[in-house]
């Protein structure tokens, strides 16, 4: 069932004055962010504190998830330039922790592994104290692109699950083993990264399946977590089942916590990137 009325705890406004100067930077630079694309409902609080999630790659992906705003037509060719341009975004806003990530470009032999690396290599380059997190996407499996972007030494490696199995439909060219697969081999291959994933609520899932999924992650090696409310960009979009209260979220979280996560976010307005200094 599509409930349409949102309860008090979901009723954050986004204020575009808020976002004035972080705009204003990346139209310089020509930049994208996944704040934008996605519809964050966090865009006005992170914008204000100069804090952005750089969407490198396009914004156009080549799998048709339905829960998601970003972009399904042809994707753009790559732009060499832009990890040099997403250093100097970093390096100007004087970040302390950066979040990369991408649409799924599956159109690339080895999915944009190559840029990934060129961006952390550059903002190494720019801005040597910054912490580093890539979200990156499954990569399809190819574990010689997983190893470029390993051997580029980010300080986080990410990569979302976002639902419980049952639902994967809604992940057109996503396979959920895949996932906990790349997890698993980036904790093999580099032990010194921490590993990421992030899933959503509200979709039709039991909480026994999002026990599940946690236990899945951790015995992935997965060391960090984000469980958030799933908002549905549009109508046309998939439809939110449920508004899961924030109690519900603060017990995961503690069971979480419990089954050897390292740190936790999880709120009706968490999303894999918000907050994302706070992991350590």
């Amino acid at each position: 069932m599509n409930i349409q009325r949102k309860p008090e705890w979901l009723r954050k406004k986004v204020n575009p004055g808020d976002q004035s100067e972080m705009r204003s930077l990346l139209g310089e630079l020509r930049l994208n962010t996944v704040c934008q694309q996605a519809l964050c409902p966090n865009i006005s609080e992170c914008f204000a504190c100069g804090q952005a999630t750089f969407l490198i790659l396009g914004k156009n992906c080549t799998r048709l998830c339905s829960f998601c705003n970003v972009e399904k037509t042809a994707p753009q060719p790559v732009d060499g330039d832009e990890p040099a341009r997403v250093a100097e975004a970093v390096s100007r806003l004087k970040l302390s922790h950066v979040v990369i990530t991408s649409p799924t470009r599956d159109d690339l032999p080895d999915g944009g592994a190559a840029i990934y690396a060129a961006t952390v290599a550059a903002i190494r380059s720019a801005s040597p104290a910054t912490r580093i997190e890539l979200l990156i996407p499954d990569l399809q499996g190819d574990v010689p692109s997983l190893a470029a972007v390993v051997a580029s030494r980010p300080d986080i490696i990410a990569h979302n699950v976002e639902t419980v199995p049952r639902l994967y439909q809604i992940r057109s060219g996503a396979d959920y083993r895949r996932s906990l697969e790349l997890l698993r081999v980036c904790a093999e291959m580099a032990p010194e990264i921490r590993t990421k994933s992030g899933i959503m609520l509200g979709m039709g899932e039991l909480e026994p399946e999002v026990l599940q999924v946690l236990k899945d992650l951790r015995d992935a090696g997965c060391d960090y977590l984000s469980i958030g409310q799933y908002l549905a960009p549009s109508r046309r979009h998939y439809p939110v089942q449920e508004y899961v209260t924030p109690e519900l979220f603060e017990t995961l979280r503690v069971q979480a916590l419990a089954m050897g996560f390292s740190h936790v976010e999880s709120g009706p307005y968490v999303r894999s990137s918000y907050h994302a200094g706070k992991y350590a």
